[in-house]
This record gives structure tokens, C-alpha cells and sequence, in this order.
């Protein structure tokens, strides 16, 4: 008779997010001029209203809590929820600016933002356009979550168009796009982490960021052995960065399931 296998759920250390395109990515010719292009206050006021209203907290109760009932919604781009020291960085790297109050009330806030250069914006005439790359349409999961921020940033004055493509890996440095949301896998074992997707001259920063304090930790942490606290406290002034530029937020970690059993060599 076969043995049964025990089922294990949790988190993997793959990791949703959602990356707003400042500039233009490595390799790509043509320059970005889209509507956060730069680090101007009007491109940055745009970038927070757009990641204040995305609904973070009603992705993960609506499409990840049902699948892990313990699942948490991510507030730190470099380190997960379960890692030592997570709470002292969310409490200091200034991300309290995307999560403070309701959902409504963050929508309310942003569209105030919205209304600073398009006083005309509201929940019906929209101030902008946003081109949101996400995925493949046969992938329901994410298009679910692309419904929730088309309703979510609509009433924040801001349109987002964001058709599904089979070819959307193809897009991730493509100036047609402003923002795009998709996975990461944490898996380095290097000091750097994933701190490299945000340093202006790696290959992996689709988002066109350039930042001299965000270049030089990540100097840091790649040339030199660190202690703990040394190397969160880089973390830390990256992810400082980061939420002050308005560039980039997790959402979430990917459900995993394992199986087991005694028979297992």
C-alpha cells in the first residue's frame, strides 16, 4: 500500500512587485519621457500616488491569503517578513507613506497628489496614463491582480492600460511601458542580495534607476565582508532610497507546497 505523503505549505523566496520606470533601461536606445520619467518633484509626486493606490493588501487577501491563510503582505524590497531585523527596517526606510490608513484613504491621498498637475483628474476623468506590463493573459492569477489596480488607481485619476502579452518578458526594458509587475526570486547567496536590480550599471535594472547613495551600497556590499548589522544598515539606506524616489514596492511572497514522506532518501 502506498505511503502517504505529508503536505507542507508556506512561502517561497519568489517575490511579487511592482517597478515604476524612472529612465531608460541598459541596452535600450530611445529615452523614456513617459509620465515618471525623471526625478522631478511632478515625477515623483506621480510615481507615489501610483504606488500608494495600488491595492497591495487586496491582492494578497483576494488571490494569495486563499491559497496560504498565513500569507502577509511584503513591505520590504530586501529582505523578507520571516528575516531578522525585518521590522526595524519597514519602521525606518520611510514605506509608512504606502501604508498608513485605508486603502480608500490612500486613494484619496493620491489622487490629491494627481490633482497638484491635472486639477481636472478624478475617479471618472481620468489626469494620466499609465502603460502597466504584468504578463500572459492565460495566466489568471495575474490578471486578476491587474483588474484589482485598474479599479484601484482609477480612483486615483489615473488611468492604467494594461493588456496581457504572451511576450511580455520580451518588454520589461521597453520604453513603452511605465510600470510592470512580475517576480523575483531571492536566491543569491552574494552579500548583495537582490539589492543589484536597483544600482544604475547592472543588468537586471529594467527600471532606468539611477541613484549615487543606492550605487555606492551596493558597492560596498559587493566589495567588502560585512557584518550583519553592517550590511542592513546598506540595506537600509537603499530601501531609504527607494521609497523616497517612489520607484519600486513588494507585494507579496509566492505560495510553495511540499510533499514528503519516511520512503524519502
Amino acid at each position: 500500500m502506498p505511503e502517504t505523503s505529508k503536505i507542507i505549505g508556506g512561502n517561497q523566496a519568489v517575490y511579487e512587485q511592482i517597478d515604476l520606470r524612472q529612465g531608460t533601461a541598459n541596452g535600450v536606445d530611445e529615452p523614456y519621457t513617459g509620465p515618471f520619467a525623471g526625478n522631478s518633484e511632478k515625477a515623483r509626486d506621480l510615481r507615489t500616488a501610483f504606488l500608494m493606490a495600488y491595492p497591495r493588501d487586496e491582492i494578497v487577501d483576494k488571490l494569495i491569503k486563499p491559497i496560504n491563510s498565513t500569507a502577509v503582505r511584503m513591505d520590504s524590497l530586501l529582505i523578507f517578513p520571516s528575516e531578522p531585523r525585518y521590522a526595524d527596517i519597514i519602521k525606518n526606510s520611510g514605506v509608512s507613506k504606502f501604508t498608513r490608513g485605508t486603502q480608500a484613504e490612500r486613494e484619496a491621498a493620491a489622487l490629491a497628489l494627481v490633482k497638484k498637475y491635472y486639477p481636472n483628474a478624478s475617479a471618472t476623468n481620468p489626469g494620466f496614463t499609465v502603460r502597466l506590463n504584468w504578463g500572459t493573459p492565460s495566466n489568471a492569477r495575474r490578471a486578476a491582480s491587474a483588474q484589482l489596480v485598474k479599479a484601484a488607481l482609477a480612483k486615483a485619476g489615473i488611468n492604467v492600460d494594461a493588456p496581457g502579452s504572451a511576450t511580455w518578458s520580451r518588454n520589461l526594458a521597453s520604453n513603452q511601458f511605465d510600470a510592470f509587475f512580475f517576480a523575483w526570486v531571492k536566491s543569491a547567496v552574494l552579500q548583495q542580495g537582490n539589492a543589484n536590480l536597483f544600482c544604475s550599471d547592472c543588468g537586471n535594472n529594467y527600471l532606468g534607476y539611477q541613484n549615487k547613495v543606492v550605487d555606492a551600497a551596493n558597492k560596498k556590499l559587493g566589495g567588502v565582508l560585512l557584518s550583519q548589522s553592517q550590511k542592513l544598515a546598506e540595506y537600509l539606506k537603499i530601501e531609504k532610497e527607494l521609497m523616497r524616489d517612489a520607484v519600486s514596492l513588494p507585494i507579496f511572497q509566492h505560495p510553495g507546497v511540499t510533499a514528503v514522506n519516511s520512503k524519502l532518501q
